[in-house]
């Protein structure tokens, strides 16, 4: 029968009511509706189910045989329905005491991340912390469009007014190359000496980031060669392996990329990198920020990571 497809869940609340109550005055109160409203809503449902559901007599109501049938399966979709809404308001909640940490390169750097996240759920043990892992065509890591709270990035961050940070780490910078380059046999390269080699560049939408990584700083207005552009690890990788470029890293991403056939060497000339979390400086921060960012503070003073 097709018809009861379509019931209402207010129309089962509403039979479920008066089945507890077997009063309609008494029934409706507990509904906040008017008895001839409750009245009307029944009586059209048992019309859409072709069945009387009660007996109305001048000593009260009385389930019918239909009604007492129909009784234990309303009950379990108004149960179902209200463990159904429960269950969204305990996603919501959660919503809201969800963390999220963007970064573009798992940190590593001597156990930084399980460090913080101790720290940080010691103090909010409510608190759920998602990372987020974002592409290096964000320099952000994922603050810029909001998917992240927080994340860690290098600077220089681009619309970098927007956004407040704490230094994680200060690195200095490494050059990586396959070792079979000319250079690899030097235990330090002055960065002179590269400035004509083809390098890796970070997507044209990392901005200042990708400058940053190409040294444009020390290139004295030379350009620099680009061998081939990089977006993530292993394609850094795989490109250093191929013979396509070489690049600078910072000196905790090092163990990353220099598995086989790649090593990386000291480079005099160029300023070291320095590694951030940072968030967005011109909202409200909330209380999981302000703790995830003081556990941080903490992790990293503790001297492991020399700071600025």
């Amino acid at each position: 029968m097709g018809m009861t497809t379509d019931v209402h869940l207010r129309d089962l609340r509403y039979f479920l009511t008066v089945a507890e109550e077997l009063h309609f005055t008494r029934a409706a109160e507990r509904l906040y509706v008017s008895q001839p409203a409750l009245s009307k809503q029944v009586r059209a449902l048992e019309r859409q189910l072709g069945v009387e559901l009660f007996r109305r007599d001048p000593h009260g109501v009385a389930l019918t045989g239909a009604g007492e049938a129909l009784l234990p399966y309303a009950r379990r979709v108004l149960d179902g329905w209200a463990e159904g809404t429960a269950a969204l308001e305990a996603v919501r909640a959660a919503g809201r005491s969800t963390l999220t940490v963007g970064m573009s390169t798992s940190p590593g750097r001597g156990g930084l991340l399980p460090a913080i996240r101790s720290r940080f759920t010691a103090a909010h043990p409510e608190a759920r912390v998602r990372l987020r892992q974002v592409s290096w065509e964000d320099p952000t890591a994922g603050l810029a469009d909001g998917e992240a709270d927080v994340a860690f990035a290098w600077l220089p961050l681009p619309d970098a007014e927007r956004y407040a940070w704490t230094v994680v780490a200060e690195e200095p910078r490494l050059i990586a190359l396959p070792e079979s380059h000319p250079l690899a046999a030097r235990t330090e390269i002055d960065f002179a000496d590269l400035v004509d080699e083809p390098f890796l560049a970070l997507p044209e939408s990392a901005g200042a980031l990708r400058d940053h990584w190409l040294a444009l700083d020390a290139r004295a207005g030379r350009p620099p060669r680009i061998g081939a552009e990089i977006a993530g690890t292993e394609e850094t990788y795989e490109a250093l392996v191929g013979g396509l470029g070489i690049c600078l890293v910072a000196a905790g991403n090092a163990p990353l990329i220099t598995l086989g056939g790649v090593v990386t060497r000291p480079v005099r000339g160029v300023s070291p990198s320095r590694y951030v979390l940072a968030w967005r400086s011109g909202e409200p921060q909330g209380a999981l920020v302000r703790g995830y960012v003081e556990a941080c503070r903490e992790v990293a003073g503790r001297g492991r990571h020399p700071l600025t």
